[in-house]
């Protein structure tokens, strides 16, 4: 008897330790917390996704993005993966048979040929045939600044001057540049048990940078800003807030120095989630120049957003641990701030959006 008492001990101990082994990827705990929830499944206004990527859009069925896009609430959704010549007509076409209302699409530069002879001057041609064509706007790969090298194979910085001809071509157009620079600075930082992207760097090894790979941080944010200053007359998007949606005291300093600076919220809910009075204010001095977009298509995620942005709902999670393993709080905006940051602000930044769809 006694020995069965002991096994019988001994095997419970092993598995309580055993239990008790896990990795931090496994740890997510369930709140205990007991607080009012307001989930919200449909967009309170309807609006505009500035920041969305649809590759097949040339042979895709729109009729099943239309059926999501109508249950999220959402009129517009902007293709930013348009491509350039036949690729964005065969995109264009599909669109304009079909719902030619509900989608806009962006062109891209290909900037390959960055050191060729007259290369500006013949990319600026090919955009501008692009915008001919039906493109209501250009999108900028983080690439540039990270991957991009010229016919000489040395990195492209973001304010090189063999691409201002590209920036001016869109002032002319009255076109708007979406650029996505750089990532989070917590890719450049040690990763060590102090940074916050920890998990994310272990499970997406490759997005690990550091100063030589391909340059500092600082240095390819920096060029942006300088390039946005150079060219006035352009509008620009910086895409994910300017990965300064953590640091708002920083990008509201940016934003009085940059006036043709706007921001986009792709990626970034998370960030604004988790200071809900510092981002509500933010997000009211600067309601103008805001603009709504979610980056990934995956209509089971938008709910997020919408709860951020219109509750005051304290205390609930985000859906990727490894971008924020943190709760977040809603800002509660008010309704004309909402209007502006769904669908106001990109109708004036984007040219030819049908601006019916909108009612007041």
């Amino acid at each position: 008897m006694k020995t069965y008492i002991f096994t019988l001990i001994l095997i419970l101990s092993f598995s309580f330790i055993f239990a008790q082994e896990m990795g931090f990827e496994e740890y997510n705990p369930t709140s205990t917390l007991v607080v009012a929830e307001h989930p919200v499944d449909r967009a309170k206004f309807k609006f505009i996704d500035v920041h969305s990527h649809q590759f097949r859009m040339a042979n895709q069925d729109l009729s099943e993005l239309i059926k999501d896009m109508n249950q999220l609430n959402e009129g517009i959704m902007v293709n930013l993966s348009g491509g350039s010549g036949e690729d964005l007509v065969a995109k264009l076409k599909n669109v304009n048979e079909h719902y030619p209302n509900r989608f806009a699409i962006f062109a891209n530069v290909d900037f390959s040929g960055v050191g060729n002879p007259n290369w500006g001057k013949q990319a600026a041609a090919q955009l501008e045939e692009d915008v001919k064509n039906g493109a209501k706007g250009l999108k900028v790969y983080k690439s540039l600044g990270l991957r991009n090298n010229d016919v000489n194979g040395n990195r492209i910085p973001v304010d090189d001057p063999r691409l201002d001809p590209i920036w001016a071509k869109c002032a002319e157009l009255g076109i708007p540049v979406l650029i996505h620079s750089a990532d989070p600075k917590s890719f450049w930082d040690p990763m060590d048990s102090s940074n916050e992207r920890w998990l994310e760097l272990k499970t997406h090894p490759r997005r690990k940078r550091s100063a030589t790979d391909p340059a500092p941080w600082q240095q390819i944010i920096d060029e942006q800003h300088r390039m946005f200053k150079k060219h006035p007359k352009t509008k620009f998007i910086n895409a994910h807030m300017g990965w300064y949606a953590n640091d708002l005291d920083r990008l509201g300093e940016l934003m009085d120095e940059i006036p043709n600076m706007n921001v986009g919220i792709a990626a970034v809910i998370a960030e604004l989630g988790r200071q809900p009075k510092r981002a509500k204010e933010f997000f009211i001095k600067y309601q103008d120049r805001i603009v709504f977009g979610k980056d990934s298509w995956k209509p089971e995620e938008f709910p997020t957003y919408f709860r951020v942005l219109e509750t005051a709902d304290e205390y609930f999670p985000y859906y990727k641990k490894y971008h924020a393993f943190w709760a977040m709080y809603g800002l509660d905006l008010p309704d004309e701030v909402l209007k502006k940051v769904y669908y106001k602000n990109a109708l004036n930044l984007i040219p030819g959006l049908d601006k019916s769809l909108f009612p007041e």
